[in-house]
């Protein structure tokens, strides 16, 4: 069975299960302390980022934009409407922009830095870099949340999906930063009306289930977190 180094809290590891659960495909999960910088996974990628793929072939692909135009290739070209990506090359190329926005800007300006001080740094020894979180680091996160949530409100206000008509890697992307931020309950959902009703049917598919499930040790989840029609 295909391996997945992963950790619950990555929006890049939750979107490739994600991809993984839409597609059918089962996997094995190993939770992977990246900070540890464990030898034999940085064999398997030398940068010690996540997620990592492991196929039947003992083969390795590093990260998400990579393990999604994989999973493209190999098996959303064989689900008809159910594909991910879209075959237009214009759709396409709209649905990767979106999908870099989520996991590369947002990932940036507020869902790496909120889980690497509410979270990772709980987890770290103060050699690893772990300590009592960064109150600055925190503030300037949460002041980018607002407009990136205004954004994905109106992607939402104005779309079917984040891309268009149909599901797309863009929604499965937005899903797995919000949702780690919910987690945290960093979201403020009074303020997003619209973004909510997208993040609702989100959270109601059974690919979201064992996400919604997990917990991470020493830090619980907001109340409604797996609540449906929160």
């Amino acid at each position: 069975m295909p391996t997945l180094y992963h950790h619950p809290m990555s929006s890049s590891s939750r979107f490739v299960r994600l991809i993984l659960t839409e597609y059918g495909y089962q996997t094995e999960l190993i939770e992977e302390q990246t900070w540890e910088k464990r030898r034999d996974f940085l064999a398997l990628n030398p940068a010690g980022t996540l997620p990592v793929y492991v196929d039947d072939s003992m083969r390795a692909l590093c990260g998400a934009s990579v393990i999604s135009e994989y999973l493209d290739e190999t098996h959303g070209v064989l689900k008809r409407d159910r594909r991910l990506l879209a075959e237009d090359p214009f759709q396409r190329a709209e649905i990767r922009r979106l999908t870099e926005w989520f996991m590369q800007k947002m990932e940036q300006d507020v869902t790496r830095p909120l889980s690497r001080e509410r979270v990772f740094k709980l987890q770290m020894t103060a050699e690893q870099g772990g300590g009592a979180p960064d109150s600055k680091v925190m503030r300037m996160a949460r002041g980018n949340i607002r407009q990136h949530m205004k954004y994905l409100s109106w992607l939402a206000g104005s779309r079917q999906w984040l891309a268009g008509e149909r599901l797309s890697y863009a929604d499965l992307a937005a899903a797995a930063s919000v949702s780690v931020l919910d987690y945290l309950g960093e979201i403020d959902w009074t303020e997003s009306p619209v973004a909510k009703e997208w993040y609702q049917r989100l959270k109601s598919r059974p690919s979201f289930r064992p996400i919604l499930a997990e917990r991470v040790r020493g830090v619980t989840p907001v109340s409604h977190y797996a609540d449906l029609d929160f």
